[in-house]
């Protein structure tokens, strides 16, 4: 019986050790529970009480987190390609509502959540831009290399907003390329959008500067009155 101990409680830890190196969400998880459950019954046959109370809490724990984690892989793998992005995300997102006025964020804070707007106006406080709903906001920040946001945000009305944070977009992101490649898309969307209205800016201020006189030209002298 001892035998059988030892061998359960080093697959544990073998086991166990593995599930930290993997980057799969699902498959970490079902390998951790695998663990959890050789670990728990090591501490059984040997009566290792501290051991047994542990991994008897984390056996259910880690049951649930294989449980929900299934259900996004379903959830995900039964949208289509062509399905807004927000279709994939609303489900997984948490309400808030902020009042008129309000700051969301400064350019330049840490970004830790992106925002679908349901009800009510956003403004892009730099870009003095109006964001309408359905329209989905901070995911450049979440991907940016220093996870900085790019411009501010602020509540031109009362709004009602879906929040998801960095890790549960991370967690989406590993399991499905499909969700991986909407983002993708809706990000180099809003870049391109941003390049077009700073070349609109330069455009602008080129034809509103004074064009000064051409070479070999004095400026005509004004009229006697």
């Amino acid at each position: 019986m001892e035998i059988l101990g030892y061998v359960l409680g080093g697959l544990g830890a073998v086991l166990m050790l593995a599930s930290y190196l993997m980057k799969s969400m699902m498959p970490l998880r079902i390998v951790a529970l695998l663990a959890c459950v050789c670990l728990l019954a090591y501490g059984a046959v040997f009566k290792a009480l501290p051991t047994l109370l542990l991994y008897a809490a984390l056996v259910p724990i880690n049951i649930k987190k294989v449980l929900h984690m299934r259900r996004l892989v379903r959830e995900i793998e039964a949208t289509r390609v062509d399905d807004p992005v927000a279709d994939w995300l609303l489900p997984h997102m948490k309400r808030r509502e902020h009042k008129a006025g309000e700051l969301l964020w400064n350019k330049g804070d840490h970004a830790d959540e992106m925002l679908y707007l349901a009800q009510g106006e956003l403004l892009l406080v730099e870009h003095d831009e109006t964001l309408w709903p359905d329209s989905l906001v901070g995911e450049i920040g979440l991907f940016a290399p220093d996870n900085r946001r790019t411009l501010s945000l602020r509540c031109k009305t009362d709004c009602v907003v879906y929040t998801m944070s960095g890790e549960m977009l991370q967690q989406l992101y590993f399991q499905s390329p499909k969700l991986g490649y909407h983002v993708m898309r809706l990000i180099v969307a809003r870049l391109m959008h941003d390049v077009e209205k700073a070349a609109a800016k330069a455009r602008a201020a080129v034809h509103a500067a004074p064009r000064p006189p051409g070479p070999g030209r004095a400026p005509m002298p004004a009229m006697p009155q």
